[in-house]
């Protein structure tokens, strides 16, 4: 093998659930809690959520936005080489929600594998599908995927639910003659994977009656995050991904943050000196969406006509566990292009 092989996406597609959840709903359940609702919204930034339909599953999410992307890029299923999905809302334990989303998608050529850590799933299956075109000369499409159906999984009865929206977010990753994407970066601390998690259902704890009837197999936030995980981290991130890739924090074009606290991003846009209009923002729109908000929020900037060809544009998304990833790269013709 000879010579670099640089790959860029060529295409993205959402798809957002019809069911629109309002935050005045929220308000009417919670009205014990007196204003955290309002709270909450002035906060974060979220005003409303969408939900599926309860006889649908993260899967159909991801199958509905890999579609979009894929008629956007003019391809079919069968051109389909790769498939990453990266949730933590899996259909199952296991078999691996990628390999539904193939079948049900009909790219019966594709490979798959899931990519599990939450809201930093999406860079990092980026980040995963570069790598793997960069070093397989024969892999032409790779779809990924970012979805999320926590609401499903959550305890309707919890405030915290305020945050969970249903969603997906897709872009076909292809060879390009010169860098698309640039590079990527990461970082974790395991010290936080008993602060917010689902924390039965797997060998620690096997589902069972008890641990339904305590709560354990839904989402818990047992104890916030310090500030720091997000505003330090994105922060060091950011910083750390310009400097190992050549760039500085004034040559962004658009950064897009887990959508998940518009206050977060503003201190964080602010500690590295990057203007307000330079990170878009979906939350007020969809709600927070998790592992599909970065796709989502990058659709939204390509619709919205925030992107030129050759704009240098970076992803931060951060997942309890927690991980985190960044992700370097070029907007190109070809995914600029009108549907």
């Amino acid at each position: 093998m000879t010579g670099v092989r640089h790959s860029e996406i060529v295409a993205t597609g959402v798809h957002i659930p019809s069911l629109e959840v309002p935050n005045d709903v929220l308000r009417e359940r919670f009205a014990a809690l007196g204003d955290r609702i309002d709270k909450l919204e002035g906060k974060t930034g979220i005003a409303r959520r969408f939900y599926a339909p309860d006889d649908q599953a993260t899967s159909d999410l991801a199958v509905a936005a890999g579609r979009a992307a894929l008629e956007r890029a003019g391809l079919t299923p069968d051109d389909v080489d790769l498939i990453l999905v990266g949730t933590d809302t899996p259909d199952f334990i296991t078999p691996s929600t990628s390999v539904v989303v193939q079948e049900k998608l009909g790219a019966r050529r594709a490979g798959t594998f899931d990519i599990g850590c939450a809201c930093a799933s999406f860079p990092t299956a980026l980040a995963t599908a570069a790598g793997l075109i960069a070093t397989n000369r024969a892999l032409e499409n790779v779809l990924v995927i970012g979805a999320y159906m926590m609401h499903k999984l959550a305890d309707p009865s919890d405030v915290s639910i305020f945050f969970y929206g249903d969603g997906a977010g897709a872009a076909v990753v292809r060879p390009s003659a010169a860098p698309g994407v640039l590079g990527a970066a990461f970082q974790a601390d395991g010290r936080l994977a008993r602060s917010w998690g689902i924390y039965a259902g797997g060998t620690v704890e096997p589902a069972s009656v008890a641990a339904i009837e305590a709560g354990r197999t839904q989402v818990r936030i047992i104890e916030n995050y310090p500030r720091e995980v997000n505003e330090e981290g994105w922060v060091n991130l950011t910083r750390r991904l310009a400097a190992e890739n050549g760039f500085t924090v004034e040559d962004i074009d658009l950064a897009i943050f887990t959508q998940v606290n518009k206050t977060t991003i503003e201190r964080v846009a602010g500690s590295l000196g990057l203007p307000m209009e330079k990170a878009h923002l979906t939350m007020q729109k969809v709600g927070y969406t998790g592992s599909a908000c970065i796709p989502i929020a990058l659709h939204d900037a390509i619709e919205a006509g925030r992107l030129r060809a050759g704009d240098l544009v970076v992803l931060v998304g951060s997942g309890v566990g927690y991980n985190q990833a960044a992700i370097a790269f070029r907007a190109g013709e070809a995914m600029l292009r009108p549907a």
